[in-house]
């Protein structure tokens, strides 16, 4: 397997908590670090843009101090998501916070990510970039980057529509370097199920937000309980780009949920709703999600699932 030298040894499991937009705090990043995760955030989540600068020192500070005073533990690092879209008008400035702190991993989705990497190779950070096709992540390779992440279909927020074994496999005919799985996975056996694929960790979102320390409000977690695979529509209505959502949480908002799933019509009312804050992403790993539990006991209980995956014997043995 490819870990980068930056992760070696700072890992309680092989996964990490992914950046998700309107979820992903720096107490959610920070306590998943506590524990050994890689916790990372959008840094489109602060708003203002002078608000990542905030955000990053005290990430920052915490982290190294809590390091310092638990030189026993793994403390693992955090990590910012950057789109590198044309179209994201705070690249440049977000960029120049990022240079700023020297943040220690930086993910790249949604374009060209050939710039951040030189910027974050000067001080020997570390880039993945996010890719739903193989093509894309060519791309990506040409670009410079440390590490691929596959998002495959039952990805929460926008996720791809290809199938895992499928995706991972071919990516793999041509990358042996660090690569993550992302869709569906919410327990320690997907993340060794991942591994046994040929990723190198899991990418986790969903599973996350239902932990105490994911500040949101508490009727996301409570339909993230309820929800089952049937529960999530995957659509481009609401941004434009593919995301698989919480039927749920667009009933609430007064959409009409038929229209969603049947494509019928261009332009849906929202009844006041406001999309990006009222529709809730959600991936297919809701299926196994059934309390809400605080970090530490969630990665104890990913590391025991994992651990007995490890353990499992194989039919042929």
């Amino acid at each position: 397997m490819a870990i980068p030298e930056l992760f070696k040894g700072k890992l309680s499991i092989p996964a990490i908590c992914a950046p998700m937009f309107l979820v992903s705090s720096p107490q959610l990043v920070i306590s998943a670090c506590k524990n050994g995760v890689i916790g990372t955030f959008p840094a489109l989540n602060t708003r203002p843009s002078a608000q990542l600068d905030a955000w990053l020192t005290e990430i920052t500070e915490i982290l190294s101090q809590f390091a310092a005073e638990n030189p026993e533990l793994p403390v693992a690092p955090f990590g910012v998501n950057q789109v590198v879209h044309p179209s994201n008008s705070r690249l440049e400035e977000d960029r120049a916070l990022v240079r700023k702190h020297k943040v220690p991993f930086v993910i790249t989705s949604q374009g060209n990510p050939a710039d951040v990497v030189k910027d974050v190779h000067e001080w020997g950070g570390v880039v993945f970039h996010d890719v739903i096709y193989a093509e894309h992540a060519r791309k990506a390779i040409a670009a410079g980057v440390d590490g691929i992440i596959i998002v495959t279909a039952g990805a929460g927020g926008h996720g791809g529509t290809t199938n895992p074994f499928a995706l991972i496999r071919q990516i793999r005919e041509f990358w042996d370097g660090p690569l993550a799985l992302a869709g569906a996975i919410n327990d320690g056996h997907g993340i060794r199920a991942a591994e046994v694929l040929g990723a190198d960790m899991a990418y986790m979102g969903t599973r996350f937000i239902a932990t105490e320390e994911a500040q949101v409000p508490d009727d996301y977690k409570q339909m993230l309980l309820d929800a089952e695979i049937k529960d999530i529509v995957f659509s481009d209505y609401f941004t434009g780009v593919n995301a698989n959502y919480l039927t749920a949480s667009i009933e609430r908002a007064g959409v009409d949920i038929k229209a969603v799933r049947d494509k019928s019509g261009v332009d849906l009312d929202l009844a006041g709703s406001n999309a990006w804050r009222d529709i809730w992403s959600a991936g297919h790993g809701v299926a196994g999600i059934h309390e809400v539990l605080p970090m530490h006991q969630l990665v104890q209980q990913l590391k025991s699932e994992y651990r007995e995956a490890l353990e499992k014997p194989g039919f042929c043995t």
